[in-house]
């Protein structure tokens, strides 16, 4: 490896991290390492440096780098939009990954950036327990999300099911947060001629697309809330139906995009990084774990991008896709580190400069 790679790189992360020289250069090698081991194991990371020292020794290095670097919060996030080099708004796609390391459940409420090529993920929240998300945790991570971006960086906010309700929904109507949600067909809403009916029992009857206005019940304190819905009838017979605050007849089709953030969690596991691998428990180690592995999935994003610039995909007989985005950048990275990473790094030299954040060294 050349001496210009690593010098690049670490320049780059300086302008968005305040650490010591040292501590940049292990973040540069966590990094890398990450991508060259396809692993997220510190132990495997420790392998990938090129160079005499001991694997114990680099390991080591590298458990005290997540034992004395205290993150600040949502630190990595201007660095990834300033590394893709997106311009806003985009799309935000927010969803739940969960799995378990030994009895310890490791449960993360995540948002990601949606682009037409990318999907990375942003920023994350570190649930307690299994389970679904809080109103309160949804809540607290997008109002980080709205601090950092402002309401005007999102083109829409996509969720899924699981992601409902009367107060979250009000709260982000209340922010000018364009979303497009799916709701469960047993929801009770008020129709516009004031008959407050389940979802199912008011769409019995389609089959086609539908787009219609519906109110949420309102409670005590709040006023029903109004919302543009459209439904249709998925294979199997069961109702897909989307609310949004803009326009309900393309909302059927921009909830499409929220299956972007299931890919990205395939390739956050076993189609990339396997973040399953880590043995990390403890919150705030994991969080700057997963953020260095943002930074990871960002730049095998934004590899692709550089490889095949304007043209299309290449696509099988079949005309699905012959290898993904992601794995497409994410393949032709690793072996640009491993045999060419003066060109690795191109993307680095390109990416604007930032303002560093703050973390602590104990």
């Amino acid at each position: 490896m050349t001496t210009k790679f690593p010098a690049v790189l670490t320049e780059r992360l300086s302008s968005h991290i305040a650490l010591s020289k040292s501590r940049l250069e292990t973040l540069a090698l966590l990094i890398t390492g990450m991508i060259e081991a396809r692993t997220v194991n510190l132990s495997h990371i420790a392998s990938e440096r090129g160079t005499t020292v001991k694997h114990a020794s680099t390991y080591r290095r590298l458990q005290r780098f997540f034992q004395h670097v205290e993150p600040g919060e949502d630190w990595a996030a201007h660095l990834i939009v300033a590394l893709l080099g997106v311009t806003k708004p985009w799309f935000v796609c927010l969803d739940r990954t969960n799995w378990q390391i030994g009895s310890k459940d490791v449960n993360i409420l995540v948002l990601a950036l949606v682009t037409r090529r990318h999907r990375v993920p942003l920023m994350w929240t570190l649930l307690d327990g299994p389970g679904n998300s809080s109103t309160a945790a949804r809540i607290a991570l997008m109002d980080r999300y709205l601090a950092l971006f402002g309401a005007g960086s999102v083109k829409m906010l996509l969720a899924d099911r699981e992601f409902i309700g009367g107060e979250w929904l009000r709260y982000l109507k209340k922010n000018n947060v364009p979303f497009a949600i799916r709701l469960k067909a047993n929801m009770t809403v008020i129709t516009k001629e004031g008959q407050r009916l389940s979802l199912s029992t008011l769409l019995r009857k389609t089959r086609g697309a539908h787009s219609f206005e519906a109110a949420l019940p309102g409670d005590g304190e709040n006023e029903p809330l109004v919302l543009g819905c459209a439904a249709k009838r998925l294979k199997g017979g069961e109702l897909l139906i989307v609310a949004t605050s803009k326009d309900a007849y393309h909302a059927l089709t921009v909830y499409r995009k929220r299956w972007s953030i299931e890919c990205l969690f395939g390739d956050a596991k076993t189609r990339g990084l396997n973040v399953e691998d880590t043995r990390i428990t403890q919150a705030r180690k994991l969080a700057l774990l997963l953020a260095i592995l943002a930074i990871a999935i960002a730049w095998s994003s934004i590899t692709a991008a550089k490889l095949i610039g304007r043209g299309a995909m290449p696509r099988k007989s079949h005309g699905y896709l012959a290898k993904s985005w992601f794995r497409t950048g994410f393949d032709t990275l690793r072996n640009r580190l491993r045999h060419d990473p003066e060109n690795a790094v191109k993307p680095w030299l390109r990416s604007a400069r930032g303002k560093p954040g703050k973390l602590g060294v104990v």
